[in-house]
């Protein structure tokens, strides 16, 4: 088994969801995820985010407001239909994943919620379709407004399970409140972690130090490393538009994040509309994993 680092683009090919965790595992933490929006036009026109992201040294690439009965990438060939997974696989030479939010109608919440459509939520149907459509793994996370709770999450964690097997990882949790009033808090994130890896979640999601109020390096220090007790990996990630602040920010939070354990660092897609500032996405590679790494990741080509 490669660690992630030496992974190439045939590498990720061949990889399914419990081998894709070991070679995170052994990356020691160097592991860059980049969460981009695809039905917006691209910040390079006739490029897709997804394949900006992977030129700026993402490992692993997140689709948010995908629609799964409408799938659509603006940037390729063939913007629409279920072939655009395989082409983004085939192009950015990255394992993709998406997000599907587990909506509680029962949440108790703190804003005003915002519908999103059928095809962004977590249902059985949706769940299938992530084999359907090749997907590498899965998010189950809320974007603001929605909705989402912890426990919808700990039950979509199981039907994915169910549904999908081990083929596909499996990450699981919030980047902020979702528009809800949990609080995130030593226990509540302790709790969060036990429960989401006795679900089944291969990836425990928790805000990164420095992105929600009071969330702090020392605060998830006992959360991750039950995780890692339990088997689980953790992704702490910057879905609060920090992404498209200054890159010593940038910077900081990746530092930050892997002192407090984390496996995975994930930046959002709100630098420009669709994906982080890429001067933001090499900053935070070369903060996690020096310059050799980072520029290799970047030069490879994907025919590798």
């Amino acid at each position: 088994m490669k660690r992630i680092l030496d992974c190439q683009a045939s590498d990720f090919a061949a990889m399914r969801g419990r081998a894709l965790k070991q070679a995170i595992r052994a990356g020691e933490g160097r592991t860059l995820l980049a969460e981009v929006i695809l039905s917006w036009p691209p910040l390079l026109g006739d490029v897709s985010n997804a394949e900006l992201a992977r030129a700026f040294g993402a490992d692993l690439i997140l689709l948010n407001f995908f629609d799964m009965d409408h799938p659509r990438a603006e940037g390729l060939p063939e913007p629409a239909g279920d072939g655009v997974v395989a082409a983004l696989r085939r192009l950015t030479g990255r394992p993709v994943g998406v997000n599907l939010e587990p909506v509680d109608p029962a949440a108790d919440m703190a804003e005003d919620r915002v519908d999103i459509p059928p095809g962004r939520r977590l249902t059985a149907h949706t769940a299938a379709r992530l084999c359907d459509l090749g997907f590498d793994f899965v998010c189950l996370t809320g974007n603001p407004k929605t909705g989402v709770s912890h426990p919808e999450i700990a039950r979509g964690i199981r039907m994915v399970r169910e549904v999908c097997g081990e083929d596909v990882l499996v990450i699981a949790g919030k980047m902020h409140a979702a528009g809800t009033k949990e609080p995130f808090d030593e226990d509540t994130l302790l709790d969060l972690g036990t429960r989401f890896v006795e679900s089944g979640a291969d990836v425990v999601l928790f805000p990164a130090p420095g992105t929600v109020p009071g969330v702090t390096r020392e605060m998830l220090r006992p959360a991750i490393a039950e995780v890692h007790r339990r088997g689980g990996l953790v992704m702490l990630a910057v879905g609060t538009s920090q992404e498209g602040s200054d890159e010593a920010t940038v910077r900081q939070l990746a530092l930050e994040s892997k002192m407090a354990g984390a496996d995975i660092f994930h930046l959002g897609d709100a630098g420009y509309p669709g994906v982080t500032l890429p001067e933001n996405l090499l900053a935070a590679s070369i903060a996690l994993r020096g310059r050799r790494h980072a520029y290799r990741r970047m030069a490879a080509s994907v025919l590798r």
